[in-house]
Formats: structure tokens, C-alpha cells, sequence
């Protein structure tokens, strides 16, 4: 039985070193894919991490954004120069979902992570 269930575990082996040739293969062709552009290679070098903070600050960014075009509309209006209430109340609205939006992932990050630190090692 020993010589049927070591060509069993060759050919398993076997399989295991085709599909990690397959990951091998596939993730460098998505690494040349993106190798060109240059916003791309910061991230690479801080590998996974760097995408997700990338990714996170961009979105930062955008909420940002909405609210600083939410309070200079308002201002305007305050002011007289912006006469279009449906354009403010629109941009202010805009602000206040993207920011709720922004609220609810840090919780659910926050969450995920307390619950990484409560498991056993």
C-alpha cells in the first residue's frame, strides 16, 4: 500500500507545484500590466498595504472635497452670490452622505480589527 499512496502524494504534489506555477504566472502578468504607469509604483513597493492606504487617502480626499464645495456653495448663497437653492441643498447633501458613508467604514474597519486583536494566537 505504501508505493500506491506515495505515487497518490507525487501526483498531488505535482498539482500543487502546476497551480503555484499558474499563481506565479498570472500574478506577473498582472505586475507588467500595471509596471508602466507611474501612480502604481509607490504602491507596489509598499506592497498591499500601500494599495489599501492609497485607495483609503483618495477617498479622503473625495470626501473632502464635497464638503469643501459644500461649504463654499453655501457661503456663496449666504453671501447672495450663488442664487440656486436646489445646487446648495444638492452639494450639501452630497457632503453629508459621503461623510455618513465615510463614518460607517471606519466603524466597520475598527470592528474588524478589534475583532482581529480579541483572537488567539
Amino acid at each position: 500500500m505504501n508505493p500506491v499512496s506515495g505515487a497518490g502524494n507525487a501526483a498531488g504534489v505535482q498539482q500543487i507545484i502546476a497551480m503555484r506555477q499558474q499563481i506565479i504566472d498570472k500574478s506577473s502578468l498582472l505586475q507588467s500590466l500595471h509596471g508602466p504607469q507611474g501612480a502604481t509604483a509607490p504602491a507596489e513597493s509598499n506592497g498591499p498595504a500601500g494599495g489599501f492606504q492609497n485607495a483609503l487617502k483618495s477617498a479622503l480626499d473625495s470626501v473632502s472635497d464635497k464638503q469643501n464645495k459644500a461649504e463654499a456653495l453655501s457661503d456663496g448663497y449666504e453671501r447672495g452670490e450663488v442664487t440656486d437653492v436646489a445646487k446648495v441643498m444638492l452639494a450639501r447633501q452630497e457632503a453629508g452622505v459621503a461623510f455618513e458613508a465615510t463614518l460607517q467604514t471606519r466603524n466597520r474597519l475598527l470592528s474588524a480589527y478589534q475583532e482581529i486583536m480579541r483572537m488567539g494566537v
